[in-house]
């Protein structure tokens, strides 16, 4: 049974604060692992942050020392939302060995990582990796060419059917409220992905939401698992 406490701060909350309370976390020896919420108010250094917890509390896999052993193929906390995109690899026995993927987006947070591990000698990668961004020349001519697309740029509706090929898989990362006056809540939630056309020319696609977010915290708690498990065997 996973047990989970909520933290909260004012975002005027300064950083000495913030710092003892992530200390506080670090040393005390029933937290298994610890989440800092991003984006952090500006006052706030998210790196010097990111690099305070305890490396063998850090479930959401940002520290470069989880970064560092990922890059290398070493055990480690593999950053959540690329890991809920290998389990859904693994889970519907996705053959990845031999295609090109195109990752489009350069955060360390997905980009980058998904980049890395899509490329590694492993069941989920051994794939050829690009990587792209919203301003790559000839973006078009470069998505048509993958197999799997990750769409993780912030841009709603950013992927359009006439880049893509046909039976192409797409992982689409974006989350974005967009203004709706005829939702209750005002708003409605969107993706990288342009979803009702894309979805009849791909063989896969996640939705959003309902799709990457879900298995990102599935990701979170099996490194939050894993953490537990690596604390008793030391």
């Amino acid at each position: 049974m996973f047990k989970s406490s909520l933290i909260r701060f004012d975002d005027n909350i300064d950083e000495s604060t913030l710092n003892a309370a992530t200390e506080k976390l670090n040393n005390n020896e029933d937290v298994d692992g610890i989440l800092v919420q991003l984006p952090l108010p500006k006052q706030i250094d998210e790196e010097k942050i990111i690099s305070l917890i305890n490396p063998d509390k850090d479930v959401d896999g940002f520290h470069p020392t989880s970064i560092g052993k990922m890059v290398q193929g070493l055990p480690t906390f593999i950053p959540a939302t690329p890991y809920g995109i290998l389990l859904m690899l693994e889970h519907y026995n996705i053959e990845t060995s031999g295609k090109h993927a195109v990752v489009i987006g350069l955060s360390n947070i997905v980009g980058r990582p998904i980049s890395i591990l899509l490329g590694m000698n492993s069941y989920t990668g051994n794939c050829t990796v690009t990587v792209c961004n919203s301003r790559t020349k000839n973006l078009k001519e470069i998505c048509l060419q993958a197999d799997i697309i990750v769409a993780a740029l912030g841009k709603p509706g950013f992927l359009k059917e006439y880049m893509i090929k046909q039976d192409a898989m797409i992982f689409d990362v974006g989350i974005t409220r967009v203004s709706d006056a005829t939702k209750q809540q005002g708003y409605v939630l969107k993706g990288d992905v342009d979803f009702e056309n894309v979805a009849q020319k791909c063989s896969y696609i996640t939705p959003v939401p309902g799709g990457v977010g879900p298995m990102t915290i599935a990701g979170l708690l099996m490194n939050t698992y894993k953490a537990y498990q690596w604390k008793i065997e030391n």
